[in-house]
């Protein structure tokens, strides 16, 4: 072929096929894990999750890829992942995706577009909705229906007040399914309306698979998402300074009305365990099992990874795995989207993190 009468974006389109013919394809689907029989335990954290090695790609130093050009969908997320994903290593989860997080490429998944509940990191968008009102230092009056929900809660009474910034850190770092009320209730009225306001935020972001009905992810008929669109969430919480730093936070100290304070924990057990981790949020109802949002740094690299629907306590060290595997991917390579995968869609870099 005489490459020399070839267009700049007809060799855009060629250069994902001839990728794929020389990868073999989009990779073989991966398979689950098998099951651990007997009686249920409790693993320790960091504990080897596999019996051998995951599977990593091959070290090997292959010809520069160019990036997808920046256009006008800031939190596009591929729905098929690139061919490097046949060496992803295996994760319990029923639906994930793992993303560049610059890019919204996705470097693996599985039922990515799968309905499911997703419990508490659908908090993330409650975030989201509240600092898009802004005035972060008004003070929200706690009311008593605040407080009747369950079972994670912070344990503010009726009459006392805080500001929107201070509930936001506990609600994100300690999930507190009472903040969620108020904070709804102090931005729409009631949670049903701010609800509303979600699923319009939702919109604004491009996920159109997904609707909810509640600011806190407890159980509801009608109420679910998907990976992919959480992962459209995810990329813009992750453009959030306060979101970022909040979610990064190991630790936090809480101050009530009354003088007392508190040391609230995070719920996300990878940090300060995996030092690339920097954040983001933790779900889990019977309806929806485990889910978990997470995002790592290193070297100028970023991925973030949604698991909806795992059934065990590995999921962090699924985690760890994973987005391990996924910033060597970013390291030996640079991705670029699939040609004829919604290219034009593909996202801009991500720039530094705005308020």
């Amino acid at each position: 072929m005489d490459f020399r009468n070839l267009t700049r974006r007809s060799l855009c389109l060629l250069l994902p096929a001839w990728l794929l013919a020389s990868c073999g394809g989009g990779g073989a689907p991966i398979t689950s894990l098998p099951s651990h029989g007997g009686t249920q335990y409790q693993p320790a954290f960091g504990s080897p999750a596999y019996s051998q090695p995951p599977p990593v790609w091959p070290q090997q130093s292959p010809a520069p890829v160019p990036v997808a050009p920046a256009v006008s969908d800031p939190y596009y997320v591929s729905p098929r992942p690139l061919p490097i994903a046949s060496g992803a290593p295996p994760i319990h989860a029923a639906s994930y995706v793992l993303i560049d997080a610059t890019t919204g490429a996705n470097l693996a998944s599985r039922n990515c577009d799968q309905r499911r509940a997703v419990a508490s990191i659908q908090k993330l968008v409650t975030a989201l909705v509240v600092l898009d009102s802004g005035n972060l230092s008004r003070r929200v009056e706690i009311a008593s229906t605040d407080i009747a929900v369950e079972p994670s809660k912070l344990g503010v009474r009726p009459g006392e007040s805080y500001t929107r910034k201070d509930l936001l850190y506990a609600f994100l770092i300690k999930s507190s399914n009472d903040v969620a009320k108020a904070l709804a209730r102090d931005n729409a009225g009631s949670s049903a309306a701010f609800a509303q306001r979600m699923n319009g935020k939702m919109r604004q972001l491009g996920a159109v698979n997904s609707n909810f009905v509640n600011p806190h992810g407890l159980t509801e008929p009608g109420q679910y998402s998907t990976a992919r669109d959480m992962a459209r969430v995810a990329r813009a919480a992750y453009r959030n300074s306060l979101i970022r730093d909040a979610t990064s936070r190991k630790y936090h100290t809480f101050h009530f009305n009354s003088g007392r304070t508190t040391q609230l924990k995070n719920t996300n057990n990878l940090l300060g365990v995996m030092p690339a981790c920097n954040g983001m949020k933790t779900g889990y109802t019977v309806a929806s099992g485990r889910t978990l949002i997470s995002s790592a740094t290193s070297g100028g690299r970023h991925v973030i990874l949604v698991q909806l629907g795992s059934k065990t306590n590995w999921i962090f060290d699924d985690a760890r795995t994973m987005m391990a595997w996924g910033l060597r991917q970013l390291g030996a390579r640079s991705v670029v989207m699939e040609a004829g995968d919604e290219s034009d869609n593909a996202a801009a870099p991500m720039l530094a993190a705005t308020e």
